[in-house]
């Protein structure tokens, strides 16, 4: 670390991600679409195009919120992305309480609100602890995914500590949706008055719009695979996330599948670590076939075999092989072949990731957990050709860049 000045930013900064855990997280859990469901008078599936909605607000937001980070700075983007967040997390519990379809349209907007929140805390919070651990900017990132998984192993205790009941008898979560939008908000303030490095130097420099880096850029066939595998890694990992424990209820009648999170947080931090190591000695791009080619083995032996010991396994795999890096391996992969824009590039892998939230999630509302565990299959299966292709045209592409 540069400056020990900073200790105390950057704990505050892995603590937004720590809290996005949990934001990211929540609305997959069988018991909260349970809660919300009952509230707006929904099917429990609806409430998965509530979370699509967070796609559709990173959506929005992500063509601006890298450049405004660049221009303002660190501290405006995490600022407005804690802020946002918390208008979120508040909102949701605000619209369990205005109930029927009122209840469902806020939630949906709030939602949006918490995407665009997500993409100012990637654009400021990524860069910050890059240039405040500047020695070791793989560490800071690992860091961050860390503290996601952190919560999300946590997840079901802070369930199980804030489920209450409302006057009517209605099972209600309102306490974690306002205590973790409060923690939001404490964050912010300090975030404006803790040090963070200078970028005044970097925010001068005149730099390319997305549009004219695109413009620029010479993509081959291989090079657009592996931006859509952006796409198709994000969807494993979401789909399971999001609709795994509605299988688990339906398919296999269990009854409180959300200790399935903790096993799927424990496979992410532990693939974390070991992925880390690996790349030491096996190429990125390998894994980019052999991670998609695993989760979609493991969702296969789900779907023809369930119960409640293989879905733990599955967790913990698609935790590990779906979760563990996959998506940052990609993005470091696209930033080797396209080494001048890396920014645009990885705007373009973000974009895909997020497009994937917003339109996969938006249809598995209106399908059945096990039809929805067969797409997930099925665009797994597609991730794993994509990831063929891009190994079989690997060094093509690495020359192509060289030149």
């Amino acid at each position: 670390m540069t400056n020990k000045k900073y200790l105390p930013s950057v704990i505050v900064l892995y603590l937004n991600y720590f809290l996005h855990g949990i934001g990211c997280s929540v609305l997959g859990q069988a018991v909260i679409k349970d809660a919300l469901a009952a509230s707006w008078n929904v099917e429990a599936m609806a409430i998965t195009a509530i979370a699509a909605a967070l796609g559709l607000g990173r959506l929005i937001a992500l063509p601006f919120a890298g450049p405004l980070s660049d221009k303002l700075g660190r501290r405006v983007s995490t600022a407005i992305g804690g802020f946002s967040y918390a208008v979120y997390l508040i909102g949701l519990a605000m619209a369990f309480n205005a109930g029927g379809g009122a209840g469902y349209r806020i939630a949906y907007i709030c939602a949006i609100i918490g995407g665009i929140a997500n993409s100012f805390l990637d654009t400021g919070i990524y860069p910050a602890v890059a240039e405040i651990i500047n020695k070791a900017p793989g560490v800071a990132t690992m860091g961050i995914k860390f503290a996601i998984s952190g919560s999300q192993f946590l997840l079901p205790f802070f369930l199980g500590i804030t489920v209450g009941q409302t006057a009517t008898g209605m099972v209600s979560y309102n306490t974690l949706f306002y205590a973790v939008g409060i923690c939001y908000l404490v964050l912010m303030a300090l975030i404006l008055f803790f040090p963070l490095p200078d970028t005044d130097k970097k925010a001068e420099e005149k730099k390319e719009g997305l549009l004219q880096s695109i413009k620029h850029a010479n993509f081959s066939a291989g090079s657009i695979a592996m931006i859509l595998i952006g796409f198709t890694c994000t969807g494993t990992f979401q789909l399971w996330l999001n609709c795994a424990q509605n299988f688990a209820k339906d398919v296999v009648g269990w009854a409180e599948p959300q200790a399935m999170q903790s096993f799927y947080a424990i496979g992410t931090m532990i693939g974390l670590v070991i992925t880390a190591l690996l790349t030491s000695k096996i190429k990125d791009v390998r894994f980019v076939m052999i991670y998609p080619a695993i989760c979609a083995l493991m969702m296969v032996a789900v779907l023809m075999a369930p119960s409640q010991g293989i879905l733990k396994i599955g967790a913990f795999v698609l935790g590990w092989f779906g979760a563990g890096g996959l998506l940052q391996i990609a993005t470091s992969v696209c930033n080797m072949l396209f080494p001048k824009i890396k920014g645009t590039v990885t705007a373009l892998v973000m974009i895909a990731s997020s497009l994937c939230n917003y339109t996969l999630l938006t249809a598995a509302a209106s399908m059945t957990p096990s039809g929805v565990m067969i797409m997930n299959i099925v665009l797994t299966a597609v991730g794993t050709l994509l990831g063929v292709f891009v190994n079989m045209n690997y060094k093509k592409m690495l020359e192509a860049a060289e030149k």
